[in-house]
C-alpha cells in the first residue's frame, strides 16, 4: 500500500520513482512540468492503475524525485471517479463523472471538415 496526499490541484500523481520500478511501471517520455513549489523540473512519466476508496483507474504517474512531493492528483482523482468534498476537504466517491454536450458541427470543424 502507497500513501500519497491528495493534492486536486496537482494535474499528475507525482510517485516516488524507486516505488514505480519496483512496481515495474516503465517510464514511457520525459515531459517538462511544473512542481508543486513552483520549479519547471524535467520528469519521467508512466501509466498505471490506481485503487483508492475501492474504485480503480488508469493514470498518468510522475517518476518523483527526493526533493519532489509526493502526491494523489487530478487526474488519478477523475480515472477512479472520486473528488474532493468542497466543504469539507473530504475525499469521496462522485456521484457521477461530467459529460459535455457537442455539436455535430463543432467536432465535423475540427477535423478540418
Amino acid at each position: 500500500m502507497l500513501e500519497l496526499i491528495v493534492d486536486a490541484c496537482s494535474t499528475y500523481s507525482w510517485v516516488d520513482a524507486d516505488i514505480l520500478k519496483q512496481l515495474g511501471i516503465e517510464s514511457r517520455a520525459v515531459w517538462k512540468l511544473k512542481s508543486i513549489d513552483g520549479r519547471m523540473v524535467e520528469r519521467g512519466i508512466g501509466d498505471a492503475y490506481m485503487e483508492c476508496l475501492g474504485e480503480v483507474g488508469p493514470s498518468v504517474v510522475v517518476f518523483a524525485e527526493k526533493e519532489d512531493g509526493k502526491v494523489l492528483g487530478l487526474h488519478a482523482l477523475e480515472g477512479m471517479r472520486l473528488e474532493v468534498a468542497p466543504a469539507t476537504g473530504e475525499l469521496r466517491k462522485a456521484e457521477a463523472g461530467l459529460a459535455l454536450r457537442s455539436r455535430p458541427a463543432q467536432i465535423a470543424q475540427r477535423r478540418g471538415a
